[in-house]
């Protein structure tokens, strides 16, 4: 990035969100099954702005389920965290709403963007959005539900091709009240296939005077400024790229604000941040939860390091926490002295 080009854009300014202010404007997509606190503590010391937990169910959250209850749990060292619902209607996202405002949570978030049959099928998530009006409505309930924290809305593209209407639904979502909304460039139908569409960010941009996030395809701090410069966007939103790389916060973040880029992570970075990664999720979940569902963190961390395949195969059995440490301690031991061997 040239000296020029920061000089035409305002890349490196803090985001303000309604009145919570964030350090940079690189945030974390929630991700459900993965943006529970451990991850979003990871994320959060590698340099987002702004962490964004996994979706809740306002049902579930109505009906007193602890499991869904124990989602709302933010850690100190997380701060600040937006905190999702997912629901189809007024009462319900009003309840979960007000169970929310009670806790830590600085920014309240409304999904209606997943695509994922069993949420869109019950009328939540990208279901939603495909009604402006209705949209309209809940996001005033939740607003009024919640004075004193921001709430925000993300949403995709549109349902499919021929019915785009992301426009529509920013400012239905301006209108009733909402601070911010996050565009990701899929249709519900596209799922996480082909390629984003960041004009149609760029098109919200321009429709509303609210703070417009654009999410889908930021894999680089190279494609994150391109965003920016492309749709004029006020941060960008990572969800995928952070998979198993949660540098990927701090080398956006710096490369916004300076034109540089750090280097990446080596292959023993990668397994010290894995191995801090299983000690959080154990301590957070327990042995047998927090083992099984850091298998497919650990693949993650390791894709594209020697022999990889073969590593994830023998993770995918492993049952303790001693036995994923010893396994990936081993593995990088074999691929230093791989490396070692090379040198030489």
């Amino acid at each position: 990035m040239t000296q020029e080009m920061k000089k035409e854009t305002t890349f490196d300014k803090k985001l303000m969100i309604g009145h919570v202010e964030l350090e940079n404007n690189v945030i974390l997509a929630p991700m459900a099954g993965v943006c529970n606190p451990s991850f979003r503590v990871l994320a959060k010391e590698m340099g987002a702005g702004l962490v964004c937990a996994e979706m809740v169910a306002t049902k579930a959250l109505q009906h007193g389920n602890q499991k869904t209850r124990s989602m709302l749990t933010i850690l100190e060292e997380e701060r600040p965290v937006s905190m999702q619902l997912v629901g189809c209607d007024e009462e319900s996202m009003k309840i979960a709403a007000e169970l929310v405002a009670n806790t830590d949570a600085a920014i309240v978030d409304i999904n209606m963007g997943c695509p994922a049959t069993k949420v869109h099928k019950a009328g939540s998530g990208a279901a939603l959005a495909r009604d402006p009006e209705k949209a309209y409505k809940i996001i005033e309930a939740v607003v009024k539900a919640v004075p004193h924290k921001p709430v925000t809305v993300k949403f995709r593209k549109g349902w499919d091709d021929d019915n785009i209407n992301a426009i529509d639904v920013a400012r239905a979502a301006e209108a009733a009240g909402a601070k911010s909304v996050a565009v990701h460039g899929r249709t519900a139908k596209q799922m996480y296939t082909g390629q984003a569409d960041w004009d149609i960010i760029r098109q919200v941009k321009e429709a509303v005077n609210i703070r417009v996030i654009g999410n889908g395809d930021i894999t680089s701090p190279q494609k994150a400024v391109e965003m920016l410069r492309l749709t004029g966007a006020d941060g960008v939103m990572i969800g995928r790229g952070s998979l198993g790389n949660p540098w990927i916060f701090q080398q956006v973040a710096h490369y916004i604000k300076t034109g540089e880029e750090l280097p990446a992570p080596t292959a023993m970075d990668r397994i010290q941040v894995c191995l801090r990664h299983l000690d959080l999720l154990v301590a957070e979940k327990g042995d047998f939860v927090g083992v099984r569902e850091m298998r497919k963190h650990a693949a993650w961390y390791t894709k594209g390091l020697r022999d990889s395949n073969a590593f994830r195969d023998e993770i995918n059995l492993i049952e303790t926490p001693d036995a994923m440490r010893s396994a990936l301690n081993r593995y990088l031991e074999t691929i230093l002295k791989h490396e070692a061997a090379v040198i030489v």
